[in-house]
């Protein structure tokens, strides 16, 4: 086995120039096999016609016959041999009506004995007591031969058969070769397509792709893994920086906080006091977006009403007017606290800028769960519908928000969360007024 695989070309041009190649001669020597067992060509025991060359033969030796005993001899001998041909009167032919022109194969065999060896065909047509086409060649003053003659409609054995084999190969040999090219060829590419993807969603996978499959396929598998363990890496050093700033940071805001608290004039400290607080909130809401417990969080099956319908509560406790509308139980599989905070941030972004918020719940086209979360206030402009998703960016032209509270990072985290699902985000108008944010979970999760 292992001689055999180093047989096989590595490379993707060689194993598709192969399977050509292979597939050309197996077909051309099946073709060649089975017309040799079961189709006979042109003269064999079946009374099919004489080519131009066999009659003028058999009628240079009927011409040598001395005497009509020996003709009829000699056609004995030519019809054993399973070859029709017949000895008629000249008078006979003469009262036959005239048959139309002769067709293209007939013509041509006369042509050709009239050419190769100036032999004069007198008629063509079909004579009883058959409707066989013959070819009528005079050998003496009293009497013509009648030969079979080739017509287009008696060659459909010759035609008809090769072509019904050469279907029926191809329809054998092409699923065995396209098996073939998935096995060896497609295989290894989806294989890595897939590892790519899979890495795309969760980067902690330190699954090594295989390498199998041809060269080029190879390449790429091994330089996919040396990228991902350089992600890897660089992820790694970032969850080790971000820790660093997180500690860094908060010792002297703690401390700056403590020290404000002793000054004595109050709208100084107030103001201290509040820097230092949007200072610490940012810091948190920024560690928040960029810790990567977004995408390794493990997926896992919850049920998206008392999901949706938790954070509504939660923000009900504290005075907002946040409602559900949907099913009463949808089973599916996603990450439920990553979900959770893109839910919330949603949410939270809808009652800074409304005065009632409605969180929804259904099925989409293909099956795909659709939450909306629809607020009554301003809503956004459709030039800024893309740049709101973009990290720190605060469209308080069209929403202003209230003083103080967030820093543009609630739906930049609620994308990566639902595009982490493989789902999309959308902001859509409402009517009369207000904004729809419609986050929609692909049909792969659903378990109801």
């Amino acid at each position: 086995m292992r001689i055999l695989g180093r047989l096989i070309p590595r490379s993707i041009a060689t194993q598709i120039t192969g399977i050509v190649a292979a597939s050309v001669l197996l077909g051309i020597g099946l073709t060649a096999a089975l017309s040799f067992l079961f189709f006979d060509g042109p003269g064999m025991k079946d009374g099919t016609y004489l080519s131009a060359a066999g009659i003028a033969k058999i009628t240079q030796v009927v011409r040598d016959a001395e005497t009509t005993e020996d003709i009829d001899a000699v056609l004995a001998v030519i019809r054993r041999a399973d070859f029709d041909v017949a000895r008629v009167p000249l008078a006979e032919l003469a009262a036959l009506p005239d048959n139309p022109p002769m067709p293209i194969l007939p013509s041509l065999v006369a042509h050709q004995l009239k050419a190769n060896w100036g032999i004069q065909v007198l008629a063509g047509g079909r004579f009883p007591p058959d409707t066989a086409y013959r070819l009528a060649v005079q050998i003496d003053d009293r009497s013509a031969l009648l030969f079979e003659a080739p017509t287009l409609a008696g060659q459909w054995r010759i035609i008809l058969g090769p072509t019904v084999l050469i279907i029926i190969i191809m329809i054998v040999f092409v699923p065995f070769l396209s098996i073939y090219a998935v096995r060896w060829i497609i295989a290894p590419l989806s294989a890595l397509g897939a590892a790519a993807e899979s890495f795309g969603r969760s980067p902690d996978d330190d699954r090594l792709v295989s390498r199998g499959g041809p060269r080029e396929i190879g390449q790429v598998a091994g330089a996919l893994n040396t990228m991902r363990t350089r992600i890897r890496a660089l992820i790694d050093d970032r969850t080790r920086m971000l820790a660093a700033i997180s500690h860094d940071l908060r010792t002297p805001l703690t401390r700056l906080r403590l020290r404000a608290e002793r000054i004595e004039d109050p709208e100084l400290r107030d103001g201290i006091l509040y820097e230092v607080v949007r200072i610490s909130g940012m810091l948190d809401e920024t560690l928040e977006y960029l810790q990567p417990g977004i995408r390794e969080e493990r997926m896992s099956p919850v049920d998206l009403s008392s999901l949706l319908q938790t954070v509504c509560t939660e923000f009900g406790d504290v005075g907002h007017s946040v409602a559900y509308a949907g099913p009463p139980r949808l089973a599916w599989v996603c990450r439920p606290n990553a979900l959770t905070r893109a839910v919330s941030n949603v949410v939270d972004n809808g009652v800074q800028h409304g005065s009632a918020v409605r969180v929804g719940l259904q099925f989409g086209e293909g099956g795909v769960a659709e939450i909306e979360v629809a607020d009554d206030g301003p809503g956004i402009p459709a030039p800024l519908r893309e740049k709101v998703f973009d990290p720190f960016f605060k469209g308080d032209d069209s929403r202003p928000a209230t003083a103080g509270r967030g820093f543009g990072l609630g739906l930049s985290i609620a994308r990566d969360v639902i595009r982490g699902h493989g789902g999309r985000i959308e902001l859509l108008d409402r009517v009369p007024h207000g904004l729809i944010v419609r986050m929609s979970l692909p049909a792969s999760g659903n378990i109801s």
